[in-house]
């Protein structure tokens, strides 16, 4: 059975590109371009979670969904890899309790290379 992942960015090419290399690599992929609760998460049953940072036009950023999904009982096991150009991107996700973060931009095999990471 193919694991799920939940990718979460405002960058329409980003998450087109992500769904193609994900889906290429034998993935299921869930995308949103808006920022989800942490109890809707909990219902798609992702095994792993992807977010930007910011998303712009949503009242939640990264941060926020990180941190709910964190302290949710159903969902702080769901692995949650932080993407994004901030500079401070190592602080913000330790502040967030994620499990790991890349910045962009990005390689593709080295994001490849954290999620299979994630999800061994």
């Amino acid at each position: 059975m193919a694991k799920t992942i939940l990718i979460i960015d405002d960058d329409e090419d980003i998450l087109e590109m992500l769904d193609i290399v994900f889906q290429d690599s034998g993935y299921e992929v869930i995308l949103s371009k808006v920022s989800l609760e942490a109890d809707f998460i909990t219902v798609l049953h992702p095994d792993i979670v992807l977010l930007d940072v910011r998303i712009v036009g949503s009242p939640k950023t990264g941060v926020d969904i990180c941190k709910e999904l964190k302290t949710n009982a159903h969902t702080k096991h769901v692995p949650v890899i932080l993407f994004s150009a901030e500079h401070d991107l190592h602080t913000i996700a330790a502040a967030c309790e994620a499990d790991s973060y890349i910045a962009k931009p990005f390689g593709i095999d080295n994001l490849l290379a954290h999620v299979r990471k994630q999800l061994s």
